[in-house]
């Protein structure tokens, strides 16, 4: 289980990183421009916290495995981590429209790339906090 983890872990940090090129990638810049400044700054300040968020918890992976597995506080919180990547899932499931990637190739993987990270990411941390990933 510490395998999955590490791999985890590093997935959720690259994904982190990731965050700093949705502003450019998505060009928010022009597709922001009539928001009020609030809501503007709203979705950066989001993305920044939710990219911190992924960061840290990649990190806890990473560095405490054994304790993520083993210890009652660390089987909590991959209740949390499965419940929060759970409902993920489930935005990527029943929230995104197809129309976002249905008939484009490179959309379409990256759709069905994260579907799976998430199912994986759900499953690993449900098992831990099940009791049965030790």
């Amino acid at each position: 289980m510490n395998r999955h983890l590490e791999l985890i872990g590093v997935a959720m940090i690259l994904l982190a990183l990731a965050h700093v090129f949705f502003p450019k990638y998505f060009g928010w810049k022009k597709e922001l421009a009539g928001l009020n400044l609030f809501a503007r700054q709203m979705m950066y300040v989001h993305t920044a916290f939710i990219a911190l968020a992924v960061f840290l918890m990649g990190v806890l992976c990473l560095t405490a495995p054994t304790d993520l597995v083993e210890t009652p506080l660390g089987r909590t919180l991959a209740l949390g981590f499965a419940i929060f990547w759970g409902c993920r899932l489930l935005v990527q499931i029943f929230v995104y429209s197809p129309k976002l990637w249905r008939g484009k190739r490179f959309e379409t993987c990256m759709h069905v790339l994260f579907t799976l990270l998430w199912i994986y990411f759900t499953a690993i941390f449900a098992i831990i906090a099940t009791g049965k990933g030790g």
